[in-house]
């Protein structure tokens, strides 16, 4: 019941009402059926109790953070089914757990449902708990939200059989979608080891293994040279005063493995200082650090790069020497090549070691617009199964969005109405 107030006095139609919230301050509309009831009203809310620096340790009970998955622990401060709601930092993280458990300070723990399912409840805050809260959030380096604002959320209540025919039809429906999210997933997941096959095939030639015989030529025609000798690594350290409107690359600005150039800034903007490489469009900068991460670009514009980047300048074809630079054959010789186990780097004596394997001009060229194009229809279906994924999580909040509206075709109009569940709870609790 709402706090402060003197109930034992009211009647029964009063203390009805003191349940309810008024139709012109609800936040939508919601069929005849249904009401609407502030959380306060339909749970027990109690905050977790031990310290956020609490260590975890193995034991047969559950340990909820406000901000991960369960983990582990000895000792419990709850027991039964609840929701968790993470009452600070990852405001929108949610769970639903029955068992024996403890919690962090600001994780704020719901149980002893009233006329209202848990499961139900859940999904209801996991549609729209974030939104809610946009505009009640407080706090600036770790974001919160207040025991106050929780007590008056408000939830709209149907007919106890539409909570489970709405609980019912949504986890029918996320099931479908969590299976074809998988298998576009798998698609995402098996693009790099699709590419890293493609470019296996390339530099061992047999990608190009039909060109060679209407060329009339022969593996055997390829070299295996030294980085060095297709190569020249470039140190070119100039003072970032002189060039503060110049472009600034980082190894953070190069997505790993991908060959992709990131968002990057100016040196004016990075607060430039030390003495970085200056670099010219055409060449292949790379990333000396952490090797393994395969970070490298064929950059299109002058600039400087971090002192932990090489500038390269093929005297082959560029894009071939960038392309072998992302396989595997070049991969693992950096990566083994690389000195230091703390922060591995390759050096420059190192990496003009590695060995190369170089046909001719022609097929070099050959094998590039090859891979160029296998790539681009990589890229391509790629970038199709993260937008079909996209559209899956959007038809997921459709679907809860519609579920609390009554529009997902499960509400019967000639039920009794919510209402009336209130009303026999309320007398069963004065007597």
């Amino acid at each position: 019941m709402a706090k402060g107030k003197r109930i034992d006095n009211l009647s029964f139609e009063e203390k009805l009402q003191l349940l309810l919230i008024p139709e012109n301050v609800q936040p939508y509309e919601v069929p005849e059926n249904w009401c609407w009831i502030k959380l306060e009203n339909l749970v027990s809310i109690a905050t977790g109790k031990k310290d956020a620096n609490y260590g975890s340790k193995d034991g047969e009970y559950y340990f909820f953070t406000c901000a991960s998955e369960p983990i582990r622990c000895s000792e419990y401060s709850f027991e039964g089914k609840a929701i968790l709601l993470a009452g600070n930092g990852d405001i929108g993280n949610i769970s639903l757990y029955n068992g024996k458990f403890e919690a962090y300070q600001r994780t704020y723990i719901l149980e002893n449902c009233k006329y209202i399912s848990e499961e139900y409840l859940y999904y209801y805050l996991k549609c729209r708990w974030v939104d809610y809260n946009k505009d009640k959030i407080f706090g600036t380096t770790i974001p919160y939200i207040r025991l106050g604002n929780l007590k008056e959320y408000e939830v709209p209540i149907p007919p106890i059989l539409e909570q489970q025919r709405i609980v019912e039809q949504i986890e029918n429906l996320f099931s479908k979608l969590d299976e074809a999210k998988e298998k576009i997933q798998a698609v995402i997941d098996e693009s790099e080891n699709r590419k890293a096959a493609i470019l296996h095939k390339a530099f061992s030639g047999e990608l190009t293994e039909k060109w060679r015989v209407s060329k009339n030529k022969s593996r055997e025609e390829w070299k295996s040279l030294r980085f060095g000798e297709v190569a020249d690594i470039k140190s070119n350290l100039v003072s970032p005063n002189e060039y503060l409107e110049f472009p600034h690359i980082a190894p953070d600005n190069i997505e790993k493995y991908t060959g992709r150039l990131l968002e990057y800034r100016a040196i004016e903007e990075d607060k430039v200082i030390s003495g970085k490489h200056r670099f010219y469009a055409g060449q292949i900068l790379y990333s000396k650090i952490r090797p393994y991460l395969s970070k490298v670009i064929i950059i299109d514009f002058d600039g400087l790069c971090s002192a932990d980047m090489y500038p390269i300048e093929a005297k082959e074809n560029t894009k071939y020497l960038w392309y072998y630079m992302l396989s595997d054959l070049f991969l693992e010789q950096a990566t083994t090549a690389g000195s230091r186990s703390v922060l591995p780097k390759i050096n420059q004596k190192e990496l003009s070691k590695i060995k190369i394997n170089i046909p001719s001009e022609e097929e070099q060229i050959e094998i590039s617009e090859l891979l160029d194009v296998i790539f681009l229809k990589e890229q391509t279906m790629k970038e199709n199964a993260e937008e079909s994924i996209e559209l899956i999580n959007m038809m997921r909040k459709s679907i809860l969005a519609k579920a609390f509206r009554g529009e997902l075709g499960t509400n019967n109009p000639e039920e009794t109405s919510s209402v009336e569940l209130l009303k026999e709870i309320l007398i069963t609790d004065e007597e």
